[in-house]
């Protein structure tokens, strides 16, 4: 017969030698200079409302931070309000179908229905501020979305592994309590 305080204790060694097996990685990933490793399967882009090339409004100089902003408390970035959208395209390309679809959301006032990429998973409190004050650039985390038509998890960011690896390349709290608060 188990006990209780037995599965318990195996699954404190199970985590424990989980957690020693992730910082022997991230050591050995030093040496290849890795900041958040890529994901090992292929993930595709979520179907978006409404198509959307970060490589297209990238290099027309835009900065992330103009579309996405950090309101209080810091935990997410939001997604472009519709009127931001607007502000250009209500000259620029007026007469494609996908920009009177974003006008369609906008004559409406109704938000365009993007799908997040990257979600933080339960258990999890994680915020975007200290990283944005810390200098971590989008594409550490989110790959290089100049480069990209479509917005796809191509790194592994939101795993422990990818936040592991990070921390300990840059040198920052890794301990359990940074991320999982009780």
């Amino acid at each position: 017969m188990r006990t209780e305080s037995g599965k318990t204790s195996r699954i404190s060694l199970l985590l424990l030698a989980m957690f020693f097996c992730f910082g022997a990685i991230a050591q050995a990933q030093k040496a290849v200079k890795l900041m958040v490793p890529d994901n090992p399967g292929p993930h595709a882009a979520p179907e978006q409302p409404l198509p959307y090339s970060h490589k297209q409004h990238l290099a027309m100089g835009l900065e992330c931070k103009e579309c996405h902003r950090n309101p209080e408390p810091g935990n997410l970035m939001t997604l472009p309000e519709t009127a931001k959208c607007m502000q250009c395209h209500v000259t620029i390309a007026k007469d494609k179908p996908a920009i009177m679809k974003l006008a369609t959301f906008a004559n409406s006032k109704e938000p365009i229905p993007w799908v997040r990429v990257y979600q933080v998973l339960p258990g999890i409190a994680w915020s975007h501020r200290p990283h944005l004050a810390k200098g971590v650039k989008c594409e550490t985390c989110h790959g290089n979305t100049r480069e990209m038509t479509a917005v796809a998890e191509v790194t592994s960011v939101t795993s422990m592994y990818g936040c592991l690896n990070c921390h300990e390349m840059n040198h920052a709290k890794a301990s359990c309590d940074t991320c999982h608060k009780h």
